[in-house]
């Protein structure tokens, strides 16, 4: 039997505390993590090839989504992983003090990984199903800003704080720390959410592992029947092709001392650039872009600036790696400069995700696949972003990562665009 709210929440209760739990944990593997590692003594090919290995459940996380509502509904998987990540984030701190730290340490961000998968999965169809189309056009901004506000915060705000404790209590305890503070947050957020997340509903489809079974066939059936998937595939795949590269190599340049091609700055230094540089171009270029599209709409121009915004500025790593300043403005320029053009064009891709891969039957399960797909063109790359940059060094790599973005163009020039669906009505639309 269905379980629905009679008066559906203002979706600025739960989008964006949802979205910051969704970011938050992938921030955290993708990028903190390996400031983490290089400042403990891992290489950095050890360390852009485990910590992109890790994030394979987000690509696999399809397989498992229509699974997760035989018992419990869509909301019930969102606060307990959000409030099971926080768990482990307080295991992987007390790992750091071990002999094999790095591999137990890794082991524990590979569960959260799982977890942080599932609760993306569960998100995700909450949005689908609780926002009309026009609302998730509305709302998309707003998602990928809190989105982006997490990875501020935790490649900014908790960077600076371990920063400045290596230089009280050590490396070590200066991480175990940072690492009780995101599981904390998430904690927080679990609670939070118990409370402010629309009820949804509890699928009546599936009662055993063999109906499981026989739903994920169709899902995976039907998502491949769909017109043009093909060309969709390429677009999602392609679209992070270069930044799947830059963003894995880049806190290691900056880390990097300036003998081996680095900038040589700080932890403490980093964590101001992407916590205060970073985090206004990012909130802007998100917030802006949600507008932008939902006045445009998704369509072939709208789709070639989004891109644009998206891929171009990573000349501005190029230029930091070739003219190594000193002066921290500069620097910090440059990172407004790409994450303005991140925040910005990211939106393009959850909306074309939404769109044109969502609509049908399985909402939730297809957008599951695009957005481990998705992610499947972010993780390859920066698997083999720490070997390319070791070869060719730091200058070379940026260059290289510019030509990478040559793909994305052609893509996002060939994808074709498909009328937008409609998804179910919300009970009380904004205005």
């Amino acid at each position: 039997m269905f379980v629905k709210d009679k008066k559906r929440r203002n979706p600025a209760w739960w989008v964006p505390s949802t979205w910051f739990a969704m970011g938050l944990p992938f921030v955290a593997l993708a990028a903190a993590s390996g400031l983490m590692y290089k400042n403990m003594g891992i290489p950095d090919a050890q360390i852009a090839f485990w910590t992109s290995l890790i994030m394979l459940p987000w690509t696999l996380k399809p397989l498992w989504g229509p699974f997760l509502e035989m018992y419990k509904t869509r909301k019930f998987f969102v606060y307990t992983t959000q409030i099971f990540t926080g768990i482990v984030f307080g295991l992987v701190g007390l790992t750091l003090h071990l002999d094999h730290f790095f591999s137990f340490s890794i082991a524990m961000l590979a569960i959260i990984a799982f977890s942080g998968a599932t609760h993306d999965t569960a998100a995700d169809g909450v949005y689908l199903n609780e926002l009309s189309s026009e609302q998730q056009a509305k709302y998309v901004g707003w998602q990928g800003a809190f989105y982006n506000i997490a990875k501020v915060l935790s490649g900014g705000v908790l960077v600076y704080l371990a920063g400045e404790l290596e230089k009280r209590i050590g490396i070590t305890n200066a991480w175990m720390t940072v690492m009780f503070v995101y599981g904390i947050i998430m904690v927080i957020l679990g609670l939070y959410n118990r409370v402010m997340l629309p009820s949804g509903e509890q699928s009546p489809e599936i009662h055993s592992v063999k109906e499981g079974f026989a739903t994920l066939k169709d899902v995976i059936i039907t998502f491949f029947q769909k017109k043009n998937i093909w060309f969709s595939l390429c677009f999602i795949v392609f679209y992070r092709f270069a930044e799947g590269q830059a963003i894995k190599i880049t806190p290691l340049f900056f880390k990097a001392a300036r003998t081996e091609g680095g900038l040589g700055l700080s932890t403490s230094q980093i964590g101001v650039l992407y916590g205060v540089f970073g985090a206004i171009a990012f909130v802007a270029g998100s917030i802006i872009a949600g507008y932008f599209v939902s006045n445009k709409g998704l369509t072939k121009k709208t789709l070639l600036i989004l891109c644009a915004f998206f891929n171009v500025p990573f000349v501005a790593y190029a230029f930091l790696a070739i003219t190594l300043p000193q002066n921290v403005y500069i620097i910090g320029t440059a990172v407004a400069i790409e994450y303005f053009g991140y925040g910005f064009g990211f939106v393009g891709l959850i909306l074309f995700m939404m769109q044109q891969i969502a609509p049908g039957k399985y909402k939730m399960a297809h957008y599951a696949f695009g957005s481990g797909l998705m992610n499947l063109g972010f993780m390859i790359p920066s698997m083999v972003s720490g070997f390319v940059s070791d070869y060719l060094g730091y200058k070379e790599f940026f260059i290289w990562v510019l030509i990478a973005t040559i793909p994305a163009f052609l893509v996002t020039w060939l994808v074709p665009l498909q009328p937008v669906e409609g998804t179910m009505p919300a009970d009380n639309p904004l205005p």
